[in-house]
């Protein structure tokens, strides 16, 4: 039996992670849960699974502990992140936490030795360089739980001497995928939530709608794989079926296949090496009917090559772009912003935030501040003209 600690377990990702130990009992126990604010499911998560540690990142007042519940120790902010990663005795750590809050965590669980479980691709992103150093030196790699970089990890376990020439990134395209760029810049909040394939959360939802999502899982796939940002293309297809795809060197393309249902990916990294029975059914090659491809619209999607440019300018630029971006996005949320401002004030964030440097997580937590402070500084000032 393995032992498991989820970061982020009342989301998306957690929630399906726990469903998949509720089907096998017999390999998995939880040790610790932590959520952000959703305190009723979190209660109600810890009364089922019963783990040792339970925290929220944000406070709350501990007289809110249900009796039955006080088997369970309970911490709040930054305490339980870090009890949770590093303080108990779980083999596996699952980062499923959205943004930078999730690269203390994942450095927390690797400085204790454990397995980490990546669902959240704003630790590479942000402290890549620092991220795989400490995993290097832990002799574990880090298991991607994204269904692209899971089916890039999957198709590599078959390499041998043969080495991978290139990674082909899928992406859906999102709900703007036919759209021409004057509309896409006019979209709202509802069309923006709109996904054709994934449920996924709202934050993740709207950047995948303007493939800043995309934007980011090339710089994930750079430090995940030591793959140069040349050899990682993107290539847009619609059904979400294949999941991301790697061309050999002696001609071969190997590709992952799924329903896009995340509960693979998850459970692949659960089992590892091995794999568990998901609830998920195969694709039926037969009602699919056929598969297409097409390139992607960098002028429709300036993020793609702002995630190009970030990786080639190498310091900060890729936090600050992380963290303008997550700006831009609660921002439209809001509906403070049209959703093409989005991508205007990340790059205006990393034109006047350029050569910051990113030796150590100071700097690192530096750049992601200054990143913001621009960014809501971009809203203030357009926001002060209308």
């Amino acid at each position: 039996m393995k032992k498991i600690a989820i970061l982020g377990s009342t989301g998306s990702i957690g929630t399906q992670a726990l469903d998949l130990c509720r089907r096998h009992p017999d390999r998995y126990r939880v040790v610790a849960l932590t959520a952000r604010g959703s305190k009723e499911k979190l209660f109600e998560q810890v009364r089922e699974f019963r783990p040792e540690i339970a925290g929220l990142t944000d406070s709350f007042d501990p007289a809110e502990i249900p009796e039955d519940l006080k088997f369970c120790h309970f911490l709040s902010g930054k305490e339980a992140l870090h009890a949770a990663a590093a303080e108990t005795d779980a083999e596996m750590v699952l980062v499923s936490i959205v943004g930078i809050a999730g690269l203390q965590g994942v450095m927390d669980a690797l400085k204790a030795g454990k397995q980490v479980l990546l669902a959240n691709k704003e630790a590479l992103v942000t402290g890549g360089h620092l991220v795989t150093e400490l995993a290097r030196k832990a002799g574990k790699p880090l298991l991607p739980v994204d269904s692209e970089h899971s089916a890039i990890f999957q198709c590599l376990q078959a390499d041998g001497t043969n080495k991978a020439e290139k990674i082909l990134l899928t992406a859906s395209g999102g709900p703007f995928r036919t759209w021409d760029k004057e509309r896409i810049e006019k979209a709202t909040k509802a069309e923006a939530l709109k996904h054709p394939n994934w449920n996924m959360g709202a934050k993740i939802t709207v950047d995948s709608a303007s493939m800043f999502n995309k934007g980011l899982e090339i710089m994930e796939a750079r430090w995940l794989f030591d793959m140069p940002e040349d050899r990682i293309e993107v290539v847009v297809h619609p059904q979400s079926i294949v999941h991301s795809a790697v061309v050999f060197k002696d001609g071969a393309v190997l590709a992952q296949l799924g329903e896009p249902d995340m509960r693979v990916p998850i459970g692949y990294a659960m089992a590892y090496p091995e794999r568990i029975e998901t609830g998920v059914p195969a694709p039926d090659l037969f009602k699919l009917g056929s598969l297409t491809f097409e390139k992607p619209d960098e002028e429709k999607f300036p993020a793609l090559r702002l995630a190009r440019e970030c990786l080639r300018a190498g310091g900060a630029a890729c936090t600050v772009f992380n963290g303008a971006n997550e700006e831009a996005v609660a921002a439209f949320l809001r509906e403070e912003i049209p959703f093409g401002q989005i991508a205007v004030r990340v790059e205006k964030a990393l034109e006047k935030l350029a050569g910051l440097r990113a030796n150590c997580i100071e700097d690192i937590y530096h750049a992601d501040q200054l990143a913001r402070a621009v960014s809501n500084s971009e809203f203030r000032i357009q926001n002060s003209e209308l």
